[in-house]
């Protein structure tokens, strides 16, 4: 069974710096794809990074290009989201997501409960 636990989230001040973690569990973590997405309410879900299951391939969103780094440690099943130069408009609850194949576009097969980020100016 999958299970994605992230961490890291707060109430931050503008041009500051957050860093995500996600904890997965459950089989071949190595052999699949990881993202982040973003859900702010009354809002479509936005996918802001992605890596491939090698960690070598990645995809950001337009809004978060040069701002936030997605890495994954395949030894600890981790994942994170450096997130940079944050905006209040980068509020949101950030969920982990892991797709079944090693490279995706942005379709996942599974989901965390999220962690919330607040960003104040």
């Amino acid at each position: 069974q999958v299970r994605l636990a992230e961490s890291g989230g707060g109430m931050v001040q503008t041009g500051t710096s957050l860093r995500l973690s996600c904890a997965a569990s459950g089989p071949d973590f190595g052999k699949n794809a990881m993202g982040w997405i973003r859900q702010v309410p009354g809002k479509n879900p936005e996918t802001v990074a992605i890596i491939s299951a090698s960690g070598l391939s990645y995809h950001y969103g337009d809004s978060v290009k040069g701002r936030f780094i997605i890495s994954r440690d395949n030894a600890k099943n981790m994942v994170y989201l450096q997130m940079n130069g944050l905006k209040p408009e980068d509020t949101g609850s950030y969920l982990c997501a892991r797709s079944d194949l090693p490279w995706t576009t942005g379709a996942f097969d599974h989901w965390g409960q999220g962690t919330q980020v607040t960003v104040v100016s």
